[in-house]
């Protein structure tokens, strides 16, 4: 297929395949790749509806720095609502899939000076400081801990339940993403170390560390769930650690998605401390609770923390100390309460 045949909206579609993102960050730059379809178009009405059709028989060659200039400006019109933290997404999207046309597919693009226009003219993310009920989510924890009074006759309800303790405290001890642990296979894990090798962030192998009550009650649901791995046929180092046990599933042993990753926070989320609580806790209110307590465990060892929750840069950790600094909690305590 030569660059005059590969139309733009079949090119995004094919880029967004390659990418091994979350369905939730996938939505994102999709949404962002659709901006820069409004932008060849330069409708006034920046209706990405129609500016989708006319993407269908769009060549790639069409994005000329011109462009993406168009682009920026659109993104800081009002009317479009677009904030700084999001045209940042909408951004690495749009760059990474035209570096995607330069390097894979061989479209002939003035990459330098779109780089450059990117990077001179983009707003600056405003920084915010991660927002998660800290109570509560020990609440969670807790109730993942120590609940009992959980017991069904049916076989499927019960695995359920032994997956969705092991999946949170999981998430809350080993600082993994959602689609990590969804994607986690059980030859992934050593259990002598407490440690798993994977495929993290921007396709980069990372050693994770677990804890020993995580490892509990992950040992606990597979076990229960061994009769049904053993009739797979297949090594066990290959099938999944968290498992469907829905009836699509049926008796075999498939790995979840993110989307049933983020329904078992719900579910636990509402068990232990209530509805009202399911929407300001999510996979993620996880991660920042793991990255916290590091940092407060560490007094403010930030290497220790980048290094445990795996940011590429360290900026992203920086953010944390605002919530976890023991040194400006003892100052402020000697200063007033004493």
């Amino acid at each position: 297929m030569s660059n005059s045949d590969l139309f733009l909206y079949q090119a995004i579609e094919e880029y967004l395949d390659t990418l091994p993102k979350s369905e939730r960050t996938i939505k994102g730059y999709r949404t962002g790749l659709h901006y820069l379809c409004v932008s060849l178009d330069d409708l006034e009405d920046f209706t990405i509806e129609e500016a989708l059709k006319s993407a269908w028989k769009r060549p790639v060659t069409d994005l000329t720095p011109d462009v993406i200039e168009s682009l920026l400006k659109q993104m800081r019109d009002k009317r479009t609502g677009i904030s700084a933290a999001t045209e940042h997404v909408y951004l690495i999207a749009i760059r990474g899939f035209l570096e995607y046309l330069h390097d894979e597919r061989g479209v002939s693009l003035d990459l330098v000076r779109i780089k450059s226009l990117i990077k001179k003219r983009k707003r600056k993310a405003p920084t915010r400081l991660p927002h998660f009920p800290e109570d509560e989510i020990r609440k969670v924890i807790e109730y993942a801990l120590e609940s009992r009074d959980f017991a069904s006759d049916d076989e499927k309800e019960q695995m359920i339940y032994l997956r969705d303790r092991a999946f949170v405290l999981t998430l809350a001890d080993t600082g993994l993403r959602v689609h990590e642990a969804c994607q986690l296979k059980r030859g992934q894990i050593n259990w002598n170390e407490g440690n798993a090798l994977i495929i993290g962030k921007g396709d980069k192998e990372a050693l994770v560390r677990f804890s020993e009550r995580s490892m509990r009650l992950l040992r606990v649901y597979l076990n229960a769930r061994q009769h049904l791995d053993g009739s797979m046929g297949i090594p066990l180092s290959a099938l999944p650690v968290f498992a469907r046990h829905d009836r699509g599933a049926g008796r075999k042993v498939l790995a979840i998605s993110t989307n049933t990753g983020r329904d078992i926070v719900a579910r636990m989320v509402a068990r232990s401390i209530g509805e009202n609580y399911t929407q300001q806790i999510t996979p993620h209110s996880f991660r920042h609770f793991f990255v916290t307590k590091v940092l407060r465990a560490t007094q403010g060892n930030m290497r220790m923390a980048q290094e445990m929750a795996r940011h590429k840069n360290i900026a992203t950790t920086q953010v944390y100390t605002h919530l976890a600094n023991p040194e400006l909690d003892k100052t402020y305590h000697d200063i007033f309460n004493t």
